[in-house]
């Protein structure tokens, strides 16, 4: 019971200051589709949220045939200026790729990423393309440096 009120008070707190970091955040929150060319050609659906200045958490569960990829990735965002609604970001993240292709295999993945985003000013609509490296930590270790993924989200807030 003591450790099901902690982890819920712990939870508590988390979501009260995520609440606290959007409300000070200019940039918004956003989900939308994404196409990621790593292990075959991957579709899947993607969450955009502000940490914070220019600090941005995305996840993202992605599927192909036999395989469910889920990622999760922090990026620094930065805009252009005098270019409205464009910038670039560069981070990293996780990823688990799941491939049941006859014996169950799981990749562990470290994902370095660099690339731009465009909100349209006027709409709630933004996309990215980004050059997203996949380095597989195990099953022999292998870096794939040219996967690349894109996509569009709408804007929630």
């Amino acid at each position: 019971m003591k450790k099901t009120l902690l982890s819920l008070a712990a939870v508590a707190a988390l979501a009260f200051g995520t609440q606290e970091v959007k409300a000070q955040s200019p940039q918004r929150a956003a989900i939308g589709v994404v196409f990621d060319g790593s292990i075959g050609d991957l579709w899947g659906v993607q969450y955009k949220q502000s940490m914070g200045g220019a600090n941005n958490g995305q996840a993202q569960v992605m599927f192909d045939d036999h395989v469910v990829a889920v990622g999760a990735d922090w990026q620094h965002a930065r805009p252009f200026r005098g270019a409205p609604g464009l910038g670039w970001y560069a981070g990293v993240g996780a990823q688990l790729t799941f491939v049941d292709a006859g014996d169950n295999i799981t990749y562990v993945g470290l994902r370095p990423q660099l690339g731009l985003e465009f909100k349209i000013p006027s709409a709630p609509i933004g996309l990215h393309a980004d050059w997203k490296p996949n380095w597989t930590l195990n099953h022999g270790s292998d870096f794939d440096a040219s996967t690349f993924s894109f996509g569009i989200k709408y804007t929630l807030r």
